[in-house]
């Protein structure tokens, strides 16, 4: 009985890791026959598990969803990264409280090495309080099932100069950087794939009907990096920087890019959210440079320069 239950523990975890299995991988897995898997599968349906089997050649077993949460199996990994995730998940709204119920049912189960793990990581980490944007829960919800089930998707959309839209896009991925929510959707209207801020979405149910997906970007995360360094800029400027590529291109962060090689050096495309940070920025590129636009980024330069002078003609003999 107790290897039967030991079998039945790990036959589970099986159909819990990975989505499809045929009854040879799951026997040869177990080192037990087909017969033995056929009996262990009606033992997990009698205990509430939805297991759904497939009849032909191709077929298999897959663990479905039923009316209620069975008990989930975690290798050590897995259990040491939900808790973790429980801890840190304080920038979606509305399940504080419940992701404290839910760390304190897995952390009473853990063995003692993982749960030693997961309190360390607690006690070496401080919670610096910021004022990047809170998430409802619902809308990130509704927002990974339109990806999941490849619905079209209406919603109002406030830009970042506060202009405010109807967008209807084909969603694709959601991603989480810098402290914010991201969704990555190919815009019907404007024909292109595009990056949206959660916090500034207002999703409209019900969503739309099922779409083909297209051929995303070749590297969301690289599409999703590039967006964060030009969608959410109010200043842009293309400076002439009098350095060579290879020096200059590994000083360069995600999202800022060398446009154009020139004979004199090359053409940056930068931005910010002030004139101010964008001279700075620039500055710190360590290498002469000539801008000419925008008209705020040319002003902030003239500032500082004088500012600089006057620190300079300011300099005491013993300095």
């Amino acid at each position: 009985m107790r290897d039967t239950s030991a079998r039945l523990l790990r036959l589970l975890s099986l159909l819990q890791a990975r989505r499809d299995w045929t009854g040879p991988a799951l026997a040869e897995r177990l080192g037990v026959t087909a017969r033995t898997v056929r009996n262990d599968i009606e033992r997990l349906r009698g205990l509430g598990y939805p297991v759904h089997a497939t009849p032909g050649v191709s077929g298999g077993y897959r663990l479905g969803a039923g009316t209620s949460l069975p008990p989930l199996l975690l290798d050590d990994e897995e259990a040491v990264a939900v808790a973790v995730g429980l801890r840190t998940a304080n920038t979606v709204t509305g399940i504080e409280e419940t992701s404290v119920r839910a760390l304190a049912k897995l952390e009473q189960v853990l063995p003692s090495r993982l749960r030693h793990r997961v309190q360390a990581l607690s006690a070496a980490t401080v919670a610096v309080p910021g004022t990047q944007p809170r998430i409802d829960a619902d809308v990130l919800t509704t927002l990974a099932a339109v990806c999941r089930d490849r619905e079209r998707l209406r919603f109002d959309y406030t830009g970042h100069g506060g202009a405010e839209s109807r967008r209807t896009v084909e969603p694709h991925r959601l991603a989480h950087a810098r402290g914010r929510w991201y969704l990555v959707a190919f815009d019907v209207d404007r024909a292109g794939w595009r990056l949206f801020r959660v916090d500034r979405m207002t999703p409209k149910v019900p969503t739309g009907p099922r779409f083909t997906p297209r051929q995303p970007p070749d590297d969301v995360a690289d599409f999703v990096a590039r967006g964060l360094g030009t969608a959410t800029w109010r200043y842009r400027a293309r400076v002439t920087v009098h350095a060579p590529a290879g020096e200059l291109v590994p000083r360069l962060p995600p999202g800022v890019d060398v446009v154009e090689v020139t004979e004199h050096g090359c053409v940056v495309a930068a931005g910010s959210d002030t004139p101010h940070m964008l001279a700075v920025y620039i500055g710190l590129l360590d290498a002469d440079f000539e801008v000419t636009e925008p008209p705020e980024l040319v002003a902030e330069f003239a500032k500082l320069a004088e500012r600089y002078g006057r620190a300079v003609s300011r300099r005491s003999p013993a300095g």
